[in-house]
């Protein structure tokens, strides 16, 4: 069994004992895929420290997340096209849209979204999208910049059936984490409803821990839970929910 955590911070750790414990156990419970989402510039080194310590597990995006659009996100995006030209990467992201913790930033957070948007483009990259309080934004924007060029995973999706579809229709696959274990969630019902070849797994370590664990710091060796969770909606062994959602990884970031 071969699982894939398409989306984590395991790079918080770097340089510590506790990366290394994380990641063994990771490998103990057959994740030995880990994607590696940056979120500002001052992440850039932590997380290629960890792809250089763990090249074989560990795979690196780099992007501008919306809560780190702020008045000098200019420069930031400066400083992060130029790592693009100096490192290998497998995503754009995490970017997108947030509108929980400042709706005021939304004009410039569209901004550097259009814009790494293009880098991708350029790159022939897969994105990786936060959003939080802002389906329709997001959604308004995907289709403005639609064409054949752009695809990737609508990370950490919590929406409706509708809004899954939406983004299928548009080219994106759905991060599943582990909110799929939350009882009041409803992600769940959404869930045993998408064709397993739209979904890939994923953590968002060290935040969302799933049950049993809601509440404490996440990490990637959780990720059992979540994949199990999906197994059971979808009545199938958890080894064949990791074939499918690792095949998934593969096609979308090309490794």
């Amino acid at each position: 069994m071969l699982l894939t955590d398409t989306h984590t911070h395991i790079y918080y750790h770097a340089g510590t004992d506790k990366l290394q414990e994380q990641i063994q156990r990771c490998l103990d419970n057959n994740i030995q895929r880990l994607f590696l989402p940056n979120v500002n510039s001052a992440s850039i080194k932590p997380v290629f420290d960890t792809v250089a310590a763990y090249p074989e597990h560990c795979f690196p995006m780099l992007g501008l997340h919306p809560c780190d659009v702020k008045e000098n996100y200019v420069e930031e995006l400066i400083t992060i096209q130029k790592n693009l030209e100096n490192h290998k990467v497998h995503a754009i992201g995490e970017i997108g849209l947030d509108l929980y913790w400042d709706k005021s930033t939304l004009n410039i957070q569209k901004d550097a979204f259009r814009t790494q948007v293009q880098w991708a483009k350029e790159l022939n990259l897969p994105i990786d999208i936060h959003c939080r309080d802002a389906f329709s934004e997001l959604f308004e924007l995907l289709e403005e910049l639609h064409d054949d060029r752009l695809y990737g995973v609508l990370h950490c999706f919590t929406g409706t059936l509708q809004q899954a579809q939406h983004a299928i229709d548009l080219g994106f696959a759905l991060g599943i984490g582990g909110v799929v274990t939350f009882k009041k969630a409803g992600l769940d019902n959404v869930v045993k409803e998408i064709d397993l070849k739209h979904i890939v797994l994923e953590t968002d370590a060290p935040y969302l821990a799933p049950v049993p664990f809601r509440g404490k710091e996440n990490e990637s060796s959780y990720l059992v839970y979540v994949a199990q969770k999906v197994a059971d909606l979808h009545h199938l062994p958890i080894e064949k929910i990791a074939e499918i959602t690792t095949a998934n990884s593969q096609r979308i970031f090309g490794i």
